[in-house]
């Protein structure tokens, strides 16, 4: 008797209630759709007016993007980083990927040394390939 009454015990252990798991699951669902487009856009920057979209696609893991603010804070990849920091990365990503290319959004308030910068310091390591990125014009 004593056996039988031991072998009930572990076959209710056996059964597992799914449902906390997916209530989970499901908090967890929405809390990645609510803060997902949060984290889009690292700094609200206003580019200047002009050019026109990418015609070619490139790789993303070629691209690395430089924001910079309109009281110079600079960010790469959406990372707050200083100007020597940023030229250390971009020369070590350089020297291990020569297709890098970097896109600089500047804002159009602030002043063009930050963005000189940039360009200077992506000189500098021959990296040339990088666009100064603008908002597309309005086609009416």
């Amino acid at each position: 008797m004593r056996r039988f009454s031991q072998r009930n015990y572990l076959v209710t252990l056996s059964d597992i209630n799914i449902t906390p798991l997916l209530d989970l699951a499901f908090v967890l669902l929405i809390i990645f759709v609510i803060t997902t487009p949060l984290l889009t856009q690292s700094i609200d920057l206003r580019l200047p007016p002009g050019g026109r979209t990418d015609r070619k696609q490139l790789d993303p893991r070629d691209v690395r993007t430089i924001e910079i603010s309109r009281d110079g804070q600079y960010r790469l990849d959406r990372r707050v980083f200083n100007l020597a920091q940023i030229e250390a990365e971009l020369a070590e990503t350089y020297r291990a990927n020569p297709n890098l290319v970097v896109y600089i959004r500047a804002d159009k308030s602030g002043p063009l040394e930050h963005a000189a910068a940039i360009l200077d310091l992506c000189q500098r390591h021959d990296i040339t390939r990088f666009s100064l990125r603008t908002e597309p014009a309005r086609v009416p």
